[in-house]
């Protein structure tokens, strides 16, 4: 099933199959919901699974301004409106770990749980800022395209660049599909995305946090700044910051185990 707006609100554009408990699986920047293909079928065999494109991003319409990650949480929330959907397991990839926070802090009683895959609930630094500026302003200048190549391979572990190469060419083409106003919109979003720490320590929620051991773009010190008995922290060995690319089958069983362990403690 697919759909992109609603009269009444903004809809992502999406694909959603199967049945039971819902679970949504969000992209990063300059992604779009075919990064999650290859861990689709492992998890639509046991739950309803939504898979969305991020405002400006593939199959998702642009509009114009700041993508806010508080804009970004209530795409979201209108697609779990759209289908009468109460509650949901949500996991967000980078940039959509942002957005999922937001969805968390404002909406705690729309989730039965969230995951942040290769995502922080950290603030940018000021470097990370003036990268988002010079982003937005290469998009203008050069094209999403020329973003694409140089930020696609970097996502990937430095192993994972050669042996992987059809996945990164995969990616990269998937990039392509972004619109300007997207790429440039998301960038300044996240610029200005406040530090969501305190979401992470004070929910009630299970929180999965999964992070990978050659990831390039969010350091160690930054993956896990948060522990707590509803906190689980996993690393995924040889991956970077495309696990669903590099190890779909490893991060389908993460988030199956997440589910199951939080489904059980609720029964």
């Amino acid at each position: 099933m697919t759909n992109q707006q609603s009269s009444s609100a903004f809809l992502p554009g999406f694909e959603q199959k199967g049945t039971g408990i819902p679970v949504v699986l969000l992209h990063g920047y300059l992604g779009s919901r075919r990064y999650w293909h290859d861990v689709f079928p492992a998890l639509v065999s046991q739950y309803r699974v939504i898979m969305a494109d991020v405002r400006g991003h593939a199959s998702s319409p642009a509009t114009e301004g700041v993508y806010t990650m508080e804009q970004l949480a209530e795409d979201t929330l209108a697609l779990l409106n759209r289908y009468e959907i109460p509650k949901a397991y949500v996991f967000g990839h980078s940039l959509s770990g942002y957005s999922t926070l937001a969805l968390a802090e404002k909406y705690p009683d729309r989730l039965l749980g969230f995951g942040l895959i290769h995502s922080t609930p950290l603030a940018d630094t000021d470097t990370a800022k003036e990268g988002r500026l010079q982003t937005a302003e290469r998009v203008k200048t050069e094209g999403v395209a020329a973003v694409v190549d140089g930020l696609i391979p970097k996502l990937f572990a430095p192993a994972n660049r050669t042996a992987m190469e059809h996945k990164v060419t995969a990616a990269k083409e998937i990039g392509y599909s972004a619109t300007a106003q997207g790429a440039i919109g998301c960038a300044l979003g996240m610029r200005e995305r406040p530090d969501r720490t305190h979401v992470l320590r004070d929910t009630k929620l299970p929180v999965l946090l999964l992070a990978g051991e050659h990831d390039e773009v969010i350091p160690p010190d930054r993956r896990f700044p948060v522990s707590g008995d509803h906190i689980k922290a996993v690393t995924l060995p040889g991956t970077g910051h495309m696990s669903m690319m590099e190890d779909p089958s490893r991060l389908a069983d993460e988030i199956v185990a997440f589910i199951e362990k939080n489904e059980g403690n609720r029964a």
